[in-house]
């Protein structure tokens, strides 16, 4: 389909604030939750379009669409759908293809339609609430303007790639980049006069340029006020590890002190326990380092391994009565 060349055009560019009103609560709780957060942007953000002057024309919205403007089905939010601006049936594929001139314009033309509409709805309800066939029709343009915005960044999403990796910036992270440059993106959409003859991509290129600047702008103070990247392992302090081990230590320095002063007041049977569990016994520390199961402790003293257990909790209790008084106090 071929649009024709207009003339330099009036804009319509400032934000309007939307005056109608909600509709009735009936009519909101009727419709998906879709069209319910729509109808809240649609309400409650300031519209705006850029005009143009096949806007105007007779039968626009059929040329634009290439089909009529009716709804789905009686109490539907959405219009019949309209006619692709790409049919090549290669564009399904992982390659997106490059939009023509007069395609660019097309969506863009449609874009603007879509959202001339809305705010010509809202214009009509000004201070009044909006009935329910009001609320269908705008919803139904205001997805056309959604749908219309996606094709165009759909269409132009490899531009922020490929500027993203020509762009040099050290220490800055390239998923911020893309993220920084689809929002650059989205925002040209919505500011692009098509009328004025260029294309869409010299007029995003700016803002994408400008978008990484803030990118770069931001990490730089970013290292600023942190010279040195973050690093879990030096934010770990081991000083409780560190006073936790000399505690330990100097708990078993005690109570081996306490086992030779004899100061718990342990009988012969009860020291040979202890000494043998824990293995204590500085003489016999290069033979066995490592302590003796109960059951090794009762063929040694010549007891049962239940009796063992009842020895070593008795006189653990008098070295716990013993080190808490002598150590831990002080």
């Amino acid at each position: 389909m071929t649009m024709q060349e207009a003339k330099p055009n009036t804009r319509r560019n400032e934000k309007v604030p939307p005056t109608a009103l909600p509709p009735a609560g009936s009519v909101v709780d009727s419709l998906p939750a879709e069209d319910q957060v729509l109808l809240t942007r649609l309400l409650s953000e300031p519209s705006e379009y850029i005009d143009d002057a096949r806007l105007s024309k007779r039968g626009a919205d059929k040329t634009l669409f290439g089909v009529e403007t009716k709804l789905v089905e009686r109490n539907a939010a959405r219009f019949v759908r309209p006619t692709p601006v790409v049919q090549d049936k290669k564009s399904r594929g992982s390659r997106v293809p490059t939009l023509t001139t007069e395609q660019e314009q097309l969506l863009f033309l449609r874009f603007n339609y879509a959202r001339r509409e809305v705010l010509s709805i809202l214009d009509a309800a000004a201070c009044k609430r909006l009935t329910a066939a009001q609320t269908r029709k705008m919803l139904a343009w205001g997805h056309r303007a959604l749908v219309a915005r996606s094709e165009i960044v759909r269409f132009n999403l490899p531009l922020v790639l490929a500027m993203a990796k020509r762009t040099r910036l050290g220490g800055t992270d390239y998923n911020e980049l893309i993220s920084e440059g689809n929002v650059a993106l989205l925002r040209s959409a919505e500011k692009f006069d098509c009328g004025r003859g260029y294309k869409f991509s010299t007029y995003a290129c700016r803002a994408i340029l400008k978008s990484f600047s803030r990118v770069a702008m931001r990490a730089s103070r970013y290292r600023s006020r942190f010279p040195v990247e973050f690093d879990p392992i030096m934010e770990k302090s081991d000083f409780l590890d560190r006073k936790r081990v000399d505690v330990e230590s100097d708990c078993v320095e005690e109570l081996k002190n306490i086992l030779v002063q004899n100061i718990a007041d342990l009988n012969e049977v009860e020291q040979t326990v202890i000494k043998e569990r824990f293995a204590l016994d500085r003489a016999r520390v290069l033979e066995s380092p490592s302590p003796k199961t109960l059951e090794e402790v009762g063929v040694l003293i010549g007891v049962t391994k239940e009796r063992v257990r009842q020895i070593q909790n008795k006189a653990l209790a008098k070295i716990r009565s013993a080190l808490e008084s002598e150590y831990l106090v002080a």
